[in-house]
């Protein structure tokens, strides 16, 4: 069931006004830890088991206090400190709050959260920090989703379109399409309420606002195919012959030693993957096991694994010797369905050696086994040296807009962060399409306005005006303890 956002607000704050404490940075040997809390009491609670109750309990909002904290009951030191303190209405979480800065090591952080626990906070639940930061009023749902969106991004261009919304890009683009449709729905409520007479109350309906609403929303709603191959990124896979280099390009693509590499046929048994950053574009690399015919049968397993990676691939990165060329073993590959309508990028690799022949040869030698490269799915033809690396920023460049050409196109301003955000946009969407259908069929005007008042009120869902609590439960369960 849909609510207003108060009743939401209200109801959070009585289930969530208890003080919580959780651990916020990861339990590895570091510099500093955090433990964080939040709710009614927490200055009280915190100041039981710190060196300097005083000084705590007189700091004013965002201000630093040193001490110990100090273990629970004993008294005795846990670590030495520095308090952040946050007094409600400020901070994160619009609660009285602090958060307390210790030495890193995994054993100190653990010690500290668990002298908190004994003192009287509770446990945070995943996301709580947010749910309750959401509910005093302090972020919007696009924000809140922002967040977790920033901590799970891959590539510095995920991280920089996340950081756009979290600085209210998405909630500001929704807001001027809110203004759009409650203008003209204002008018037609005002005449209905008040006519004058018949044709004036017809005439009160301004189809053009809700036309650019309707435009505004389509063109946001069109980002979410690039936005979500930012976020979700997609998988190339290196096939070839034994011995075309896959190992070694897959190992240079990622700046490190991956793969085993080996003038052996067939040392690639199975494949590997990896993450890799293709221009902004979160890319998983699959170095894969050499096609040929064997009766090893440890070796065909691992080709049959190759195959199905295929099926699922975005883009494959089929490797080609050039001091070889292109054989009949390769061929073989597109005979069998090659990418099976997927970009196959050849990868004419060795450029380095003196026999290297010249890329234009691959065309020739293709085309002599009777293949067709446009029937086969050939997207190009890339020299490159996995030796030297030459080539392979050209590769990458092609393979990224590859992937952006199968989107609608990345996003130049304001764009959407989530599945939710997509499919309710397109439910706004079609409130606005009713409303303008229903206009121009002769519907009486009532009908009009009701379709307005429902896009106005999905669009509270987006931005958390209107929502429902499965909706908060969806967004902030997928946050981890301490955000």
């Amino acid at each position: 069931m849909l609510q207003d956002k108060n009743q939401i607000n209200n109801a959070v704050r009585n289930v969530m006004s208890d003080p919580i404490a959780a651990i916020a940075t990861a339990l590895a040997p570091a510099a500093l830890g955090i433990v964080r809390t939040s709710g009614k009491g927490s200055l009280e609670i915190v100041s039981g088991i710190f060196s300097r109750p005083e000084a705590l309990l007189n700091a004013p909002s965002h201000s630093l206090v040193h001490g110990w904290i100090l273990e629970c009951g004993s008294g005795e030191p846990v670590d030495e400190v520095v308090a952040a303190v946050y007094r409600a209405p400020s901070g994160f979480t619009g609660e009285d709050a602090v958060e307390i800065i210790c030495h890193g090591g995994p054993s100190v952080v653990t010690a500290v959260y668990s002298s908190l626990l004994k003192a009287g906070f509770r446990p945070a639940e995943g996301g709580e920090f947010s749910l309750r930061a959401f509910a005093g009023g302090k972020t919007d749902l696009t924000r809140a989703e922002a967040i977790n969106e920033i901590i799970s991004a891959k590539t510095s261009r995920a991280r920089k379109k996340a950081s756009a919304r979290l600085a209210g890009s998405v909630a500001a683009a929704f807001a001027e399409i809110r203004a759009k449709i409650l203008e003209a729905a204002a008018a037609v409520s005002v005449e209905i309420e008040y006519p004058e007479d018949e044709e004036t109350v017809k005439g009160s309906f301004n189809p053009s606002l809700v036309e650019s609403a309707l435009e505004s929303l389509r063109l946001l709603s069109s980002t979410w195919s690039s936005e979500k191959l930012y976020q979700s990124g997609a998988e190339i896979v290196l096939a070839g012959a034994t011995n075309a280099g896959k190992s070694k390009l897959f190992n240079i693509l990622l700046k490190e030693d991956r793969a085993i590499v080996s003038d052996i046929h067939g040392t690639t048994r199975d494949w590997i993957e990896a993450e890799a950053d293709f221009s902004g574009i979160p890319v998983r690399l699959f170095d894969t096991a050499g096609l040929r015919e064997t009766e090893d049968k440890i070796e065909a397993e691992g080709i049959a694994r190759t195959r199905e990676l295929l099926q699922r691939a975005d883009i494959v990165f089929y490797t080609v010797d050039s001091s070889a060329g292109f054989t009949g073993e390769d061929a073989g590959f597109f005979r069998d369905g090659g990418g099976n309508n997927i970009p196959v990028f050849i990868v004419w690799n060795k450029t380095d050696k003196e026999n290297s022949l010249p890329p234009e040869k691959f065309r020739e030698q293709f085309s002599s086994f009777g293949l067709d490269e446009k029937k086969s799915g050939v997207a190009g033809v890339f020299p490159v040296s996995a030796k030297t690396g030459a080539g392979l920023e050209a590769l990458v460049k092609a393979a990224a807009e590859t992937l952006l050409a199968k989107t609608e196109g990345a996003a130049s301003g304001a764009a959407l962060g989530s599945l939710r955000q997509k499919e309710t946009a397109l439910t706004v969407e079609s409130y606005l399409q009713a409303a303008l259908d229903n206009a121009e069929n002769g519907f009486p005007l009532d009908a009009v306005v009701q379709d307005l008042d429902d896009a106005l009120f999905a669009i509270g869902e987006i931005t958390g005006e209107t929502v429902s609590a499965d909706v908060l439960d969806t967004v902030f369960s997928k946050f981890c303890v301490g955000k």
